[in-house]
């Protein structure tokens, strides 16, 4: 019977296999939904009677996994590296031209594939069975997060033919426009906060603790590229010459490959099918932000190898960023943490870049001015990739009355404080530190994940001990009282516990998470670890003398003002002194000074870094230099080592010429960086 039942179990899971293929790899379904469902439904009947023929890569385990505490580091076998960019033909055909002069060759096919707004995900493979799926972290480590991408319906869990040995292979985790439009309308109808847009939407939900959300959210897959694979001396069915190939192979083992992909023989052909995309960007189910150009052959991919982070042989030619055309109703005023008065845009709603825009950014006064942006204007709105919505400027041309020029106000909208702006800085600023916009944005920064990580107090719990008089400054937040908490509404015990134990925890910060906590005007994270490298703690800081800060590389005299005129005010020096009482950690530890460990290898050299950079954010390049022993400054001085030259850089790179800082791009900078970390 058992040898039957099994034999049974075993057919259902090929069939259903089988039609997940046609559906979702080759979107050719043969059978119905409900007949599929059928299938379904007896292989789920025969497993829970028979509980000991399931095995995770039954179609019924994709939501099988309870919820996780946290993800596990993954090292990529093979790197997941980024692309370089163009922006226009003259880059494009600058790429062909490089790439041609290196080859030898006058012509070489290439595949072009739509650039997906999505998250890049790897997939392993053991002897035909996903063993492993990652994000693409910084490329050499990622997050395992294998159990949420069991839930995505278009990932096989096991492949087709045979696939002996490790097989890994590359792909693009999405979410559909019509996916993302379903899932806010529903968030809208429970009183929910909606999602920004897709891309983010799509990366949050497969990096959910909960499997079964991600389940629930409809995610998609389109696998791009082969990664590391071992077959063990045996053909595991993706050995091929080419790209293109490769591709057609992967679709032969079950998985989902885009067919919107194209083999171009001549630059001509690429430009065409950018074009074509370009044009018709709003008919894909999915949101698109360019053209990856893949030179086809192996062989041709092996000679060029690669540069940096980035191969050679493959570019994204990206789309320009998508405008339209609206009307700003007002000019709206937002009181930041450190007093600035930030002005916004107030729009008619406008669809831009698949996303409905009502707010955009206006930076401060002396930008509108100099684009000259009116209330009343009809503006063009931006949004490219991840950046937040900004106005470009007004179209004259629709100006058909004369309208005021606009002004910020002389007092601040919150407290009624009369507004203060010096020369050297271009915002206008609220100098009252009571003021209650200041205070609720301080205090959200102080209990942030890159502060003091108090986790469960988010934005809203925030606002309300402000409302309740809970806390009237930072260090008031040690002092709360379990049962202060438990009479607000809806703050359960267990809620209250989880704040309690993030408090206490939090008293343990390094000194430079609470110096950046504190808020302190222009003290960002990189300044706090300088200071907190140089002081053994706050009360040194708080009576050094300008002169001292100084004299620390990369602080310089308007940095080392403010931080002066921060510890002279009364009110900030009782904070410190209620922070001490309560048992924050304000001094810096034995381990964090270094003494006994072995110099870095960058110890003594400063970057800069100006412009964007294309293989990770600033930051992140920030703390990979101050990982290996560097320093990160924000400006270029006589001591800066190295100015690191990223897209579209600002004037530092005038002020290093003038002062001889040697300049580098991206690429040398990773150099200097791999070198480092060996």
């Amino acid at each position: 019977m058992d040898a039957k039942i099994q034999q049974r179990v075993d057919q259902l899971r090929k069939e259903i296999n089988h039609h997940n293929y046609r559906y979702h790899a080759l979107d050719d379904p043969e059978i119905s939904d409900a007949q599929f469902d059928e299938l379904m439904r007896q292989l789920r009947e025969l497993e829970e009677q028979h509980p000991h023929l399931v095995t995770p890569e039954s179609p019924t385990q994709r939501v099988g996994a309870p919820p996780i505490q946290g993800f596990a580091q993954v090292k990529h076998r093979q790197p997941m590296l980024s692309l370089a960019n163009a922006f226009n033909i003259d880059e494009l055909t600058a790429w062909h031209r490089r790439v041609s002069n290196l080859l030898g060759v006058d012509a070489f096919d290439m595949v072009c594939e739509l650039k997906i707004d999505g998250l890049a995900v790897s997939l392993t493979y053991e002897e035909g069975r996903l063993v492993q799926g990652a994000t693409r972290g910084d490329g050499y480590r990622g997050e395992d997060v294998t159990h949420n991408l069991r839930t995505i319906s278009s990932i096989p869990l096991a492949l087709l033919g045979v696939a002996p040995g490790r097989l890994e292979v590359r792909g693009e985790v999405f979410m559909s426009k019509d996916a993302f439009a379903k899932l806010n309308r529903e968030r809208e109808a429970n009183d929910e906060p909606l999602y920004a847009n897709p891309r983010n939407t799509a990366a949050g939900s497969v990096r959910q603790l909960d499997p079964a959300m991600t389940a629930s959210r409809n995610l998609e897959i389109y696998v791009y590229s082969v990664g590391d694979r071992d077959d063990g001396g045996q053909e595991n069915g993706t050995a091929a010459d080419t790209h293109w190939d490769a591709l057609e192979k992967m679709r032969s083992l079950g998985f989902r490959i885009s067919p919107h992909n194209r083999l171009c023989r001549a630059i001509e052909e690429v430009e065409d099918y950018y074009r074509r995309w370009l044009e018709g960007i709003h008919d894909l189910p999915f949101h698109a932000d360019g053209v990856v150009v893949k030179i086809n052959s192996f062989q041709y991919q092996e000679e060029l190898g690669f540069v940096g982070r980035e191969p050679r042989w493959a570019i994204a030619y990206k789309f320009p960023a998508e405008q339209a055309v609206t009307k700003l109703r007002d000019i709206g005023i937002n009181v930041g943490r450190t007093g600035s008065l930030n002005p916004f845009a107030m729009l008619e709603p406008v669809v831009v870049g698949g996303a409905t825009v009502k707010m955009a950014t206006l930076h401060n006064e002396e930008d509108i001015h100099r684009k000259d942006i009116r209330i009343g204007d009809w503006v063009t709105v931006e949004r490219a990739g991840e950046v937040i919505p900004k106005v470009v400027g007004p179209v004259l041309s629709r100006r058909t009355e004369k309208l005021p020029e606009f002004k910020m106000p002389s007092e601040c909208p919150i407290c009624s404080t009369e507004v203060v702006k010096t020369e050297d800085d271009a915002q206008h600023r609220c100098p009252n530190a009571t003021c209650p916009a200041q205070f609720f944005e301080l205090f959200k920064h102080f209990v942030s994940k890159g502060a003091m990580n108090i986790d469960g107090l988010g934005e809203k719990w925030c606002a309300i001990l402000i409302e309740q008089g809970l806390v009237k400054d930072l260090a008031d937040l040690y002092y709360l009282k379990r049962e202060q908490l438990l009479e607000l509404d809806r703050m359960g015990e267990k809620l209250v516990a989880k704040i309690m134990d993030n408090i206490e925890a939090s008293k343990s910060r390094p000194l430079s998470r609470v110096l950046f906590a504190l808020g302190v005007l222009h003290v960002g994270s990189e300044n706090a670890d300088l200071l907190a490298s140089r002081f053994h703690g706050i009360d040194e800081i708080a009576q050094a003398s300008q002169e001292q800060f100084t004299g620390i590389q990369g602080i310089g005299p308007k940095i080392a003002a403010s931080i002066v005129a921060h510890f002279a005010v009364e009110s900030n020096r009782n904070v410190i002194d209620k922070l001490q009482k309560a048992g924050v950690k304000l001094e810096r530890e034995e381990s964090e000074e270094g003494q006994s460990a072995e110099p870095l290898p960058l110890q003594g050299q400063t970057f800069c870094i100006t412009g964007a950079l294309s293989g990770m954010s600033r930051s992140r390049a920030q703390a990979r230099i101050k990982s290996l022993g560097g320093a990160a400054a924000s400006s270029v001085t006589r001591k800066t080592t190295y100015l690191v030259v990223g897209q579209n850089p600002g004037s530092k790179v005038a002020t290093a010429e003038r002062l001889g800082t040697e300049i580098i791009d991206e690429n040398a900078l990773l150099q200097i960086l791999d070198v480092a970390a060996r």
